[in-house]
């Protein structure tokens, strides 16, 4: 681990390669999102297609990866400057594996070296993903703002999950994470590669 790196990251990492965990978007059972009608989080996939179990577990695997091969700028709604929040932690670890990282938090000036903007609308620019830090009662007017500055990619980490939020996502095309680690799926794809 170089140096730089907070405690929080280390442990993250440390975490991840020992987990074997199903590669899947979203962690709920596929009776339950059977039954919500969403078994996919990306747009363009049918239900029925992806309730083949076999090939469902590698399209969402193959799709979390391109995910993290195509876009290399992450805004961070919720970045704190505390070294010991998990925020801080998966913030820096993306920033060593060659991420820009825009903090988005009007509680914070500059984060990881970068400045902070108040709210996505604040932002100078589009932003490709969107990760989310905040509870699952902010998500929707988060994702509105998302939608406004043209990302691509809402990225709700784990425990954050709204469904009304990604079915909006996804209708506006928008790609849909929930309850996921940015972190732990990086890890799992590139990291543990060489071990």
């Amino acid at each position: 681990m170089s140096a730089g790196f907070s405690s929080v990251a280390g442990l993250y990492e440390r975490r991840i390669l020992r987990e074997e965990e199903p590669a899947v978007i979203d962690r709920r059972s596929e009776g339950e999102l059977q039954q919500r009608g969403c078994i996919m989080g990306l747009p363009g996939v049918s239900n029925e297609w992806a309730g083949r179990r076999g090939r469902r577990s590698s399209r969402m695997s193959d799709a979390i990866l391109s995910i993290l091969q195509s876009y290399k700028t992450l805004a961070v709604v919720g970045l704190s400057s505390k070294p010991m929040r998990p925020s801080h932690g998966v913030a820096a670890y993306m920033q060593a594996h060659g991420y820009r990282i825009i903090p988005v938090n009007p509680n914070e000036q500059s984060v990881l070296n970068e400045k902070a903007y108040a709210s996505l609308d604040d932002l100078p620019e589009a932003v490709p993903v969107v990760v989310i830090f905040r509870r699952s009662q902010f998500v929707p007017d988060i994702v509105e703002s998302a939608i406004r500055k043209g990302a691509r990619v809402i990225w709700m980490q784990e425990g954050v999950m709204h469904e009304d939020a990604a079915r909006r996502a996804r209708e506006a095309g928008l790609e849909v994470v929930q309850d996921r680690c940015i972190l732990k799926e990086h890890a799992k794809r590139f990291v543990a590669e060489g071990i």
